[in-house]
């Protein structure tokens, strides 16, 4: 019974990370989706949130976000213009369970006795500057930091002699610039983003875990990372393709900020890294370059909608020390059928993904299965914007893994 209840409560959990500007679009979203091994082996992944933002909440100057999930909280209250014409101001807090918990994946295996809980809070003071536009397309530059705590527990699988992380106050700061970008949506119609970001992670106490303190947070890790995305219609065709170009580097990363590839949680992470088949976040990567595409194909045209979808996303990767594996590329395909409502307020989205050179004890090969979901109660009209999405999807376990 007690494992029940938890995993009810931490699928219903969502946490967020540092978001791109202050959305001037009224929205009011519910998302959920989970992706699973259909054998039931590694991690189930998920996310099930509300996400409201209130354009003019008490005075038409100030924006209201806000995310909810039992068990999590996210939000952000702005301040536009408050630093200038062009130049927004926001506040955050956020804080719950399950935000920080870490699933150990090494060479294809997921390791339940090397995983743990982690809850946290943090407080955020964030700057977002609209440049003038490019254009049809905004150009937005952010400055954003943040003060963490996280606390770390032992999991019902932990391993007894696996020594959890000790407490970790944190301090993380985010610079970008952003170009254009993409809304809340599964399906979106047509968008364009290029942005290229830092981000610095200072930990206060950086000391080893593990087996006999095998592994360490490091005091100072940093990320580059760059987009490039599109949505592009032919004219006069409903078809769409979907591409996308990521690449990062980083200096000193852990298992806690290094990349992590593999999987397809689409409204999971404010910069998905999706490679069809793999578990989810099943590499860890210091530097890494990700090419993927989607080819969208409607079905019918009788006022619902049924589109088929087909995709392939290929990463070549460095691998973090200790998380190394045979080859740097991997890849994987997928296919599914999407439908949406004639206003397109529902979203439904069904998909099989097989990892081609994913790493399993039988040899190289994994499927996976996805189910998404989103609920749009308005239906905002400027495509050219990124809104706020939580970082990473519900990463807690089926068989056993719960406490």
């Amino acid at each position: 019974m007690t494992r029940l209840i938890l995993f009810a409560l931490a699928f219903f959990w969502i946490p967020s990370k540092a978001k791109a500007q202050l959305d001037p679009e009224p929205r009011q979203l519910i998302q959920l989706g989970f992706s699973r091994q259909p054998d039931g082996r590694g991690p189930f992944a998920g996310y099930a949130y509300y996400y409201l933002n209130q354009p003019r909440f008490w005075h038409e100057r100030q924006t209201l976000r806000l995310v909810l999930a039992p068990g999590y909280v996210d939000s952000e209250f702005g301040f536009r213009r408050a630093l200038g014409p062009s130049t927004d101001l926001g506040l955050g807090l956020a804080g719950g369970g399950f935000a920080d918990s870490y699933s150990e994946i090494r060479r294809g295996q997921y390791i339940d006795g090397e995983s743990f809980l982690g809850n946290g809070a943090k407080a955020a003071l964030g700057i977002y500057h609209h440049f003038p536009d490019i254009g049809p397309v905004p150009w937005f530059g952010i400055l954003r930091t943040e003060g963490r705590y996280s606390t770390f527990n032992s999991r019902g699988g932990t391993d007894p002699a696996f020594l959890v992380p000790p407490n970790q106050p944190e301090f993380v700061s985010r610079a970008g610039f952003r170009l254009g970008g993409v809304e809340p949506v599964m399906v979106p119609t047509m968008a364009a983003e290029l942005s290229a970001w830092y981000e610095g992670h200072f930990r206060a106490n950086p000391e080893t875990y593990g087996y006999s303190g095998d592994r360490e947070i490091v005091p100072q890790s940093h990320l580059y990372w760059t987009r490039a995305l599109l949505v592009f219609n032919r004219p006069k065709s409903d078809r769409r393709f979907i591409a996308l170009l990521t690449a990062g580097a980083s200096a000193r990363a852990d298992r806690f900020t290094a990349y992590r590839l593999g999987g397809n949680l689409p409204m999971g992470s404010e910069f998905p890294l999706p490679i069809p088949g793999f578990y989810y976040q099943e590499i860890s990567a210091r530097r890494f370059i990700l090419a993927g595409g989607s080819y969208l194909i409607p079905l019918c045209r009788d006022g619902s909608s049924w589109v088929a979808r087909i995709n392939a996303d290929t990463a070549l990767v460095d691998y973090l020390p200790s998380q190394e594996q045979r080859g740097r590329s991997r890849s994987g395909v997928g296919a599914g059928l999407a439908w949406q409502s004639p206003k397109r307020a529902w979203q439904l989205i069904g998909e099989y993904g097989y990892g081609i050179d994913a790493l399993r004890s039988g040899g190289r090969g994994a499927h996976e299965i996805g189910v998404f979901a989103q609920f749009d109660f308005r239906r905002a009209s400027v495509p050219f914007f990124h809104p706020v999405v939580p970082q990473r999807g519900f990463q807690e376990l089926l068989h056993g893994n719960l406490p």
